[in-house]
């Protein structure tokens, strides 16, 4: 059974209308992706899902007490300026029943409990965020926007984390607007677009959505008609001297071993990323 259930949810702000159409499902256990580009009504969504919005109609399940076994990370951080880490940790675990021990969560985030909330980077910001959501040992972890403006090794690092909390057994609802990420952390993945779900599935099902074919391409004045032939081909274009090939993950082994090497110059290749499965989705 899934752990989150949302159909048809729809939120309207006045006449604005933030989510028209969305419906999907999150097993336990899974890092659960939800992208789209800026005011696709990613957040509003997740927002009702975690309880902090109502739906204008539509349903939204989640097996799992809101209050007790849910942690959610939103895209800012805000806390006293003065308030210590270690301070922070203790006041959110104070909330709970059963919490995690703060000293082990600053431990695993790698935080100074003495320093205080306004000397930290944005990357430890982040890294104090995840922390505060999970201090209630939670079922369900809701991260939205968590890497957004971190440099690439900070975001490395968010990432690894995030990979720590799924192998405890966390759920992961993450939304994001970087494939990469999608890529490295999701199981599976919902786009949406102008509030609507267009496509839900695994990252390498998107990309096969769109095309999903690897491209090699290179210069030859030899003959290339022997590769129409190879069942990993699905065509060949000719202009001038350069020769583009399309077809499946095993095309360019297919083209290297068809051809006499003397034959092959400029040789790159292409693939289909996730980047162009969503552009192509979104019709951006």
């Amino acid at each position: 059974m899934p752990i989150i259930t949302v159909e048809n949810l729809h939120k309207r702000y006045g006449e604005k209308v933030a989510v028209a159409d969305v419906s999907f499902t999150v097993d336990e256990g899974e890092i659960f992706g939800v992208v789209g580009r800026n005011g696709a009504g990613k957040t509003t969504t997740i927002e009702c899902v975690a309880g902090l919005r109502t739906p204008t109609s539509g349903t939204v399940r989640v097996a799992a007490d809101l209050k007790q076994e849910v942690g959610v990370q939103l895209q800012d951080c805000s806390l006293p300026d003065k308030i210590r880490v270690g301070e922070a940790l203790d006041l959110y675990a104070s909330f709970y029943a059963n919490p995690a021990r703060p000293a082990d969560l600053l431990a695993e985030v790698g935080l100074d409990p003495k320093k205080k909330f306004a000397t930290l980077s944005g990357g430890q910001r982040q890294r104090l965020s995840i922390a505060l959501a999970l201090v209630g040992k939670p079922r369900i972890a809701i991260l939205d926007e968590l890497t957004t403006g971190l440099d690439p090794q900070s975001r490395r690092d968010t990432w690894e984390l995030i990979e720590r909390i799924k192998e405890r057994g966390v759920t992961v609802l993450l939304v994001t607007h970087f494939m990469e990420e999608v890529e490295r952390l999701c199981d599976r993945v919902a786009v949406i677009s102008e509030g609507r779900v267009l496509a839900v599935d695994t990252p390498a099902g998107l990309i096969a959505r769109a095309d999903g074919s690897d491209r090699v391409i290179f210069r030859t004045t030899g003959s290339v008609e022997a590769l129409k032939s190879l069942p990993e081909v699905a065509s060949v274009s000719v202009v001038g001297d350069q020769v583009t090939v399309t077809g499946n993950r095993d095309v360019l082994h297919a083209v290297v071993a068809a051809l006499p090497a003397g034959q092959i110059a400029d040789l790159r290749t292409e693939r289909t990323t996730l980047d162009d499965a969503f552009l192509t989705l979104t019709g951006l």
